[in-house]
């Protein structure tokens, strides 16, 4: 399993982001309040709020792993077998938390990449054994290259 560290497990892009999608995005955040008057007048291009998210309702292109493999959502191995490898073959799974960094605004057309790769592999010692730490890492970067955002998710396994 450490040999899959660094191996992308799924591919992403946006189609091109428009005004119109970040002003819905806006509305549908701020409600039942009103969103910042900026995202209404539209007199000006807009520039996505941090929490916005180009593949929320589609993407343009989806590309997975060549196993082709689709694990089970609640299956512990399912990230494993989504690369093509064997798991660890443990019983139970939990959210380790997330961690988010962000760079360029996303503005209206741009085109977003997400990259969802497996990251890391650790080890520790719990009151129920030891626990499996795996860390999934997705950057999202621009049709420019810049970086929008790295996100980090921890899955502690048992």
């Amino acid at each position: 399993m450490a040999a899959a560290t660094g191996t992308e497990i799924a591919r992403r892009v946006s189609f091109p982001v428009t005004d119109s999608d970040i002003r819905r995005w806006a509305l549908a955040v701020y409600w039942p309040e009103e969103p910042p008057a900026h995202y209404l007048r539209g007199d000006a291009p807009l520039t996505a709020p941090e929490e916005f998210n180009p593949f929320a309702w589609a993407a343009a292109e989806v590309t997975t792993h060549p196993s082709g493999a689709v694990g089970e959502q609640n299956d512990p191995d399912s990230t494993e077998k989504q690369i093509g490898v064997a798991g660890p073959g443990l019983t139970f799974m939990l959210n380790g938390g997330m961690e988010a960094e962000y760079g360029a605004p996303i503005r209206s057309g741009d085109v977003i990449t997400g990259v969802n790769r497996l990251a890391s592999y650790s080890e520790r010692r719990g009151r129920l054994g030891l626990m499996l730490f795996t860390v999934m890492e997705d950057t999202w970067t621009n049709q420019d290259g810049a970086l929008v955002k790295r996100g980090r998710t921890t899955l502690i396994r048992y």
